[in-house]
């Protein structure tokens, strides 16, 4: 007979098992829910680059861009029962070097990392406003009941980007040929994470990204022009 501790190694192994072929079906099963409807745009509102540190302790002064942008987004395909949370971001990017002889290698900087999005994050959201807005109303009549949103909707208008980026080179003013994206990355529960589509990352979702109009950063601001005399 098979003592108490082979009968609990068996039933452990066996729900090992188990355990293990759920999650690889949960993680096969994501790939039933198609993405293609994804769409994003981000647009540039504002940019100027300015001097700074690149920490407290820093004394060597480099020039940093900071951007406000326009963003619109339906992420709404991305989630089902195994999406745990999109983390969604825009990025930069620009050529290394605008010396055309030289090869172009471009760089990609983050701007802005934006809350990430879950369906209960965007319903307690919802229901925060909703109720901010019953509030505010005077009179008898009562506020009509709005529809639950979508939980990948965003739109931002001049939303200041979280961070301003900076370059290797501590130069950035009067860089030419810039444009903005927007990039995610969906995290589930089990399985691996996706990434948007032109991330470099693998696997990736399905969707349309467009770019914003490629633009010319603006000279360092509060810079003096040339012969003018301190």
């Amino acid at each position: 007979m098979h003592s108490a501790l082979n009968r609990v190694q068996a039933v452990f192994g066996f729900f090992t098992t188990v355990a293990l072929v759920v999650a690889a079906a949960a993680a096969l099963s994501t790939l039933l829910f198609p993405t293609a409807d994804t769409t994003a745009s981000v647009q540039l509102k504002n940019v100027q680059v300015v001097k700074g540190r690149p920490h407290y302790y820093s004394t060597k002064r480099e020039e940093y861009a900071q951007f406000r942008f326009d963003l619109d987004a339906d992420l709404t395909p991305l989630f089902n029962w195994n999406t745990k949370q999109v983390f969604v971001y825009v990025y930069a990017t620009y050529s290394s070097s605008d010396n055309p002889n030289t090869r172009e290698i471009l760089r990609r900087a983050p701007l802005s990392l934006t809350e990430k999005i879950s369906p209960t994050a965007a319903k307690r959201v919802a229901k925060n406003n909703r109720a901010k807005a019953r509030a505010k109303k005077t009179g008898k009549k009562e506020a009509k009941k709005a529809p639950e949103p979508a939980p990948g909707v965003l739109r931002l208008r001049g939303q200041k980007a979280k961070y301003q980026i900076g370059d290797v080179t501590g130069v950035l003013a009067e860089r030419h040929n810039v444009s903005l994206a927007v990039g995610w990355n969906v995290q589930p529960w089990v399985g691996a994470l996706w990434w948007s589509p032109g991330s470099g990352a693998v696997p990736r979702t399905e969707g349309t990204v467009l770019r914003s109009a490629a633009f010319d950063l603006p000279e360092l601001k509060g810079k003096k022009p040339e012969g003018q005399q301190v």
